[in-house]
Protein backbone atom coordinates (compact mmCIF):
# COMPACT_ATOMS: atom_id res chain seq x y z
CA UNK A 1 0.00 0.00 0.00
CA UNK A 2 3.22 2.46 0.31
CA UNK A 3 1.98 3.34 3.57
CA UNK A 4 4.34 2.87 6.81
CA UNK A 5 2.75 1.25 9.36
CA UNK A 6 2.76 4.05 12.02
CA UNK A 7 0.52 6.19 9.68
CA UNK A 8 -1.60 2.60 9.14
CA UNK A 9 -2.16 2.51 12.97
CA UNK A 10 -2.67 6.19 13.18
CA UNK A 11 -5.70 6.08 10.39
CA UNK A 12 -7.17 3.14 12.28
CA UNK A 13 -6.61 4.88 15.85
CA UNK A 14 -8.83 7.96 14.03
CA UNK A 15 -11.11 5.57 12.91
CA UNK A 16 -12.22 3.91 15.86
CA UNK A 17 -12.46 6.92 17.89
CA UNK A 18 -14.75 8.05 15.21
CA UNK A 19 -16.68 5.11 15.53
CA UNK A 20 -16.14 4.95 19.12
CA UNK A 21 -15.63 1.26 18.89
CA UNK A 22 -12.67 -0.38 18.72
CA UNK A 23 -12.11 -2.58 15.46
CA UNK A 24 -9.10 -4.28 16.00
CA UNK A 25 -7.46 -5.92 18.78
CA UNK A 26 -3.69 -5.94 19.20
CA UNK A 27 -1.20 -7.66 20.91
CA UNK A 28 2.49 -8.43 20.91
CA UNK A 29 2.45 -11.24 18.10
CA UNK A 30 -0.54 -10.32 16.11
CA UNK A 31 -3.59 -8.22 15.01
CA UNK A 32 -7.35 -9.53 14.54
CA UNK A 33 -10.37 -7.79 14.04
CA UNK A 34 -12.79 -7.44 16.58
CA UNK A 35 -16.23 -8.76 16.35
CA UNK A 36 -17.37 -4.86 15.33
CA UNK A 37 -14.32 -4.73 12.83
CA UNK A 38 -15.02 -8.29 11.48
CA UNK A 39 -18.61 -7.29 10.89
CA UNK A 40 -17.32 -3.73 9.66
CA UNK A 41 -15.33 -5.63 7.22
CA UNK A 42 -17.71 -7.96 6.14
CA UNK A 43 -20.39 -5.05 5.15
CA UNK A 44 -17.70 -3.43 2.92
CA UNK A 45 -15.19 -5.43 1.69
CA UNK A 46 -17.28 -6.21 -1.54
CA UNK A 47 -17.79 -2.98 -2.22
CA UNK A 48 -13.72 -2.24 -1.68
CA UNK A 49 -13.27 -5.05 -4.23
CA UNK A 50 -15.83 -3.65 -6.82
CA UNK A 51 -13.65 -0.10 -6.16
CA UNK A 52 -10.34 -2.00 -7.06
CA UNK A 53 -11.64 -3.88 -9.74
CA UNK A 54 -13.59 -0.41 -12.03
CA UNK A 55 -9.79 1.32 -10.93
CA UNK A 56 -8.35 -1.70 -12.90
CA UNK A 57 -10.82 -1.69 -15.51
CA UNK A 58 -9.75 1.24 -16.86
CA UNK A 59 -6.65 -0.82 -17.53
CA UNK A 60 -8.58 -1.71 -20.69
CA UNK A 61 -8.57 1.40 -22.09
CA UNK A 62 -4.54 0.90 -22.81
CA UNK A 63 -2.88 -1.31 -25.42
CA UNK A 64 -2.32 -4.06 -22.69
CA UNK A 65 -4.07 -5.16 -19.71
CA UNK A 66 -1.74 -4.22 -16.31
CA UNK A 67 -2.12 -5.13 -12.78
CA UNK A 68 -1.99 -7.89 -10.10
CA UNK A 69 -3.68 -11.71 -9.92
CA UNK A 70 -2.93 -13.42 -6.80
CA UNK A 71 -3.42 -17.09 -7.12
CA UNK A 72 -3.00 -20.45 -4.67
CA UNK A 73 -2.32 -23.47 -5.67
CA UNK A 74 -0.62 -26.87 -5.05
CA UNK A 75 2.52 -27.83 -5.93
CA UNK A 76 1.25 -30.31 -8.61
CA UNK A 77 -1.40 -27.23 -9.83
CA UNK A 78 1.70 -25.21 -10.39
CA UNK A 79 4.36 -27.54 -12.11
CA UNK A 80 1.34 -29.55 -14.52
CA UNK A 81 -1.09 -26.12 -15.04
CA UNK A 82 -0.27 -23.06 -13.96
CA UNK A 83 3.56 -22.99 -14.82
CA UNK A 84 3.65 -24.65 -18.12
CA UNK A 85 0.44 -22.10 -19.61
CA UNK A 86 1.99 -18.74 -17.21
CA UNK A 87 5.09 -18.62 -18.38
CA UNK A 88 4.68 -17.71 -22.66
CA UNK A 89 1.79 -15.94 -21.26
CA UNK A 90 3.37 -13.56 -18.97
CA UNK A 91 6.29 -12.90 -21.69
CA UNK A 92 3.49 -11.40 -23.70
CA UNK A 93 2.15 -9.65 -20.99
CA UNK A 94 5.03 -7.63 -19.52
CA UNK A 95 1.84 -5.79 -17.52
CA UNK A 96 0.64 -8.13 -15.55
CA UNK A 97 2.03 -9.24 -12.13
CA UNK A 98 0.94 -12.91 -11.10
CA UNK A 99 1.97 -13.76 -7.55
CA UNK A 100 1.42 -17.93 -6.82
CA UNK A 101 1.63 -19.10 -3.37
CA UNK A 102 2.21 -22.63 -2.68
CA UNK A 103 -0.10 -24.55 -0.62
CA UNK A 104 -1.52 -28.07 -0.85
CA UNK A 105 -4.28 -27.30 1.72
CA UNK A 106 -8.08 -26.26 0.94
CA UNK A 107 -8.31 -22.32 1.27
CA UNK A 108 -10.31 -19.74 1.62
CA UNK A 109 -8.89 -17.36 -0.99
CA UNK A 110 -11.84 -14.48 0.14
CA UNK A 111 -10.29 -14.07 3.31
CA UNK A 112 -6.93 -15.05 2.57
CA UNK A 113 -7.02 -12.69 0.13
CA UNK A 114 -6.40 -14.50 -3.21
CA UNK A 115 -7.96 -14.02 -6.64
CA UNK A 116 -8.37 -17.42 -7.20
CA UNK A 117 -7.08 -20.48 -6.32
CA UNK A 118 -6.38 -24.07 -7.86
CA UNK A 119 -8.38 -27.75 -7.26
CA UNK A 120 -9.05 -30.72 -8.70
CA UNK A 121 -12.89 -30.58 -9.65
CA UNK A 122 -14.47 -32.91 -6.71
CA UNK A 123 -13.45 -30.65 -4.52
CA UNK A 124 -14.34 -27.26 -5.54
CA UNK A 125 -16.76 -25.34 -2.95
CA UNK A 126 -20.15 -25.08 -4.38
CA UNK A 127 -20.53 -21.12 -3.57
CA UNK A 128 -17.82 -20.42 -6.56
CA UNK A 129 -17.60 -19.83 -9.83
CA UNK A 130 -15.12 -22.18 -11.78
CA UNK A 131 -13.25 -22.56 -14.57
CA UNK A 132 -11.77 -26.18 -15.92
CA UNK A 133 -7.51 -25.27 -16.83
CA UNK A 134 -6.28 -28.63 -17.45
CA UNK A 135 -7.01 -32.23 -18.37
CA UNK A 136 -8.18 -35.31 -16.01
CA UNK A 137 -5.63 -36.71 -14.25
CA UNK A 138 -4.65 -40.15 -12.85
CA UNK A 139 -2.81 -41.34 -9.86
CA UNK A 140 -0.91 -44.05 -9.70
CA UNK A 141 1.06 -46.38 -7.34
CA UNK A 142 4.56 -46.40 -7.90
CA UNK A 143 7.44 -47.93 -6.02
CA UNK A 144 11.58 -48.69 -6.73
CA UNK A 145 11.90 -52.38 -7.83
CA UNK A 146 13.81 -53.24 -4.78
CA UNK A 147 10.62 -52.67 -2.94
CA UNK A 148 9.50 -55.80 -4.80
CA UNK A 149 12.54 -57.58 -4.00
CA UNK A 150 11.64 -57.59 -0.40
CA UNK A 151 7.85 -57.74 -0.50
CA UNK A 152 5.02 -59.36 -2.70
CA UNK A 153 3.54 -57.25 -5.15
CA UNK A 154 -0.21 -56.08 -4.20
CA UNK A 155 -3.14 -57.17 -5.89
CA UNK A 156 -6.03 -56.05 -4.49
CA UNK A 157 -5.71 -51.98 -2.81
CA UNK A 158 -6.18 -53.60 0.29
CA UNK A 159 -3.09 -55.62 0.04
CA UNK A 160 -1.27 -51.74 0.26
CA UNK A 161 -2.13 -52.76 4.24
CA UNK A 162 1.18 -54.73 4.48
CA UNK A 163 3.31 -52.81 2.61
CA UNK A 164 5.63 -49.99 3.32
CA UNK A 165 3.87 -46.47 1.95
CA UNK A 166 4.67 -43.08 1.43
CA UNK A 167 2.04 -40.59 2.60
CA UNK A 168 1.11 -37.65 1.76
CA UNK A 169 0.14 -34.90 4.52
CA UNK A 170 -2.74 -32.76 4.12
CA UNK A 171 -1.83 -28.99 5.82
CA UNK A 172 -5.36 -27.97 5.96
CA UNK A 173 -6.07 -31.37 8.49
CA UNK A 174 -3.28 -32.39 9.34
CA UNK A 175 -4.26 -35.62 8.70
CA UNK A 176 -2.72 -38.19 5.69
CA UNK A 177 -4.35 -38.09 1.84
CA UNK A 178 -6.41 -41.41 1.60
CA UNK A 179 -5.48 -43.25 -1.51
CA UNK A 180 -8.69 -43.18 -4.19
CA UNK A 181 -9.35 -46.29 -6.37
CA UNK A 182 -12.62 -47.73 -7.93
CA UNK A 183 -13.47 -51.36 -8.05
CA UNK A 184 -16.37 -52.03 -10.31
CA UNK A 185 -17.64 -48.15 -10.49
CA UNK A 186 -17.50 -48.31 -6.96
CA UNK A 187 -15.07 -45.57 -5.17
CA UNK A 188 -12.39 -47.46 -2.78
CA UNK A 189 -10.67 -45.19 -0.42
CA UNK A 190 -7.31 -46.78 1.36
CA UNK A 191 -5.32 -45.54 4.33
CA UNK A 192 -1.55 -46.61 4.23
CA UNK A 193 1.05 -46.53 6.97
CA UNK A 194 5.07 -46.10 6.22
CA UNK A 195 7.93 -44.66 7.65
CA UNK A 196 7.82 -41.25 5.89
CA UNK A 197 5.02 -38.57 5.08
CA UNK A 198 5.32 -35.60 3.27
CA UNK A 199 3.13 -32.52 2.33
CA UNK A 200 4.78 -32.21 -0.90
CA UNK A 201 4.31 -34.85 -3.84
CA UNK A 202 7.81 -34.49 -5.40
CA UNK A 203 9.48 -35.48 -1.92
CA UNK A 204 6.99 -38.22 -2.23
CA UNK A 205 7.96 -39.21 -5.80
CA UNK A 206 12.01 -38.75 -4.19
CA UNK A 207 11.13 -41.10 -1.62
CA UNK A 208 9.98 -43.64 -3.80
CA UNK A 209 13.00 -43.33 -5.97
CA UNK A 210 15.07 -44.13 -2.92
CA UNK A 211 13.23 -47.19 -2.11
CA UNK A 212 11.21 -46.29 1.43
CA UNK A 213 7.93 -48.00 -0.36
CA UNK A 214 4.70 -47.17 -1.96
CA UNK A 215 3.83 -43.74 -3.33
CA UNK A 216 0.80 -42.65 -4.81
CA UNK A 217 1.02 -40.10 -7.46
CA UNK A 218 0.30 -38.56 -10.99
CA UNK A 219 1.06 -40.26 -14.27
CA UNK A 220 3.13 -37.43 -15.52
CA UNK A 221 5.37 -37.28 -12.67
CA UNK A 222 6.23 -40.98 -12.58
CA UNK A 223 6.20 -41.82 -16.16
CA UNK A 224 10.08 -40.93 -17.12
CA UNK A 225 11.08 -42.87 -14.43
CA UNK A 226 8.84 -45.97 -15.08
CA UNK A 227 10.52 -45.49 -19.26
CA UNK A 228 14.28 -45.56 -17.05
CA UNK A 229 12.77 -48.86 -14.95
CA UNK A 230 13.69 -46.99 -11.66
CA UNK A 231 9.98 -47.41 -10.59
CA UNK A 232 7.73 -49.83 -11.69
CA UNK A 233 3.72 -50.07 -11.04
CA UNK A 234 1.15 -51.76 -9.70
CA UNK A 235 -2.57 -52.06 -9.35
CA UNK A 236 -2.97 -50.33 -12.83
CA UNK A 237 -6.84 -51.74 -13.02
CA UNK A 238 -7.96 -50.03 -9.75
CA UNK A 239 -6.79 -45.83 -10.91
CA UNK A 240 -9.22 -44.58 -12.69
CA UNK A 241 -9.09 -41.06 -13.99
CA UNK A 242 -10.15 -38.03 -11.98
CA UNK A 243 -11.93 -35.07 -12.17
CA UNK A 244 -8.56 -32.59 -13.10
CA UNK A 245 -7.55 -28.87 -11.70
CA UNK A 246 -10.08 -25.92 -12.32
CA UNK A 247 -9.12 -22.03 -11.39
CA UNK A 248 -11.75 -21.44 -8.75
CA UNK A 249 -13.16 -17.60 -7.92
CA UNK A 250 -15.91 -15.90 -5.95
CA UNK A 251 -18.80 -14.51 -8.28
CA UNK A 252 -17.50 -10.61 -8.78
CA UNK A 253 -19.97 -8.30 -10.90
CA UNK A 254 -16.39 -6.76 -12.58
CA UNK A 255 -13.09 -8.90 -12.87
CA UNK A 256 -9.99 -6.56 -13.43
CA UNK A 257 -8.67 -6.96 -17.28
CA UNK A 258 -5.76 -8.74 -15.73
CA UNK A 259 -7.87 -11.45 -14.25
CA UNK A 260 -9.29 -12.37 -17.20
CA UNK A 261 -6.41 -12.47 -19.17
CA UNK A 262 -5.16 -14.27 -17.03
CA UNK A 263 -8.20 -16.80 -16.93
CA UNK A 264 -8.35 -16.74 -20.49
CA UNK A 265 -4.94 -17.94 -20.89
CA UNK A 266 -5.13 -21.32 -18.35
CA UNK A 267 -8.53 -22.33 -19.88
CA UNK A 268 -8.24 -25.99 -20.60
CA UNK A 269 -8.59 -26.50 -24.37
CA UNK A 270 -9.79 -29.96 -26.29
Amino acid sequence: MNVSQSALSHAIRQLEERLGVRLLTRTTRAVAPTEAGQRLLDGIAHHLEEIDAQVEALGALRDMPAGTVRLVSSDLGISQVLWPKLSPFLKKNPDIRVEITLDNGFNDIVSDGFDAGVRRGEHLARDMISTRIGPDLRYIVVAAPEVFEAHPRPEHPRDLSGLPCVNFRLPSSGTNFVWEFREDGRDLRVKVEGQLAFNNIFYCLDAALAGFGCAYISVDLAEPHLKAGRLVQVLDDYCPFWDGFHLYYPNRRQASPAFRAVLEALRHRT
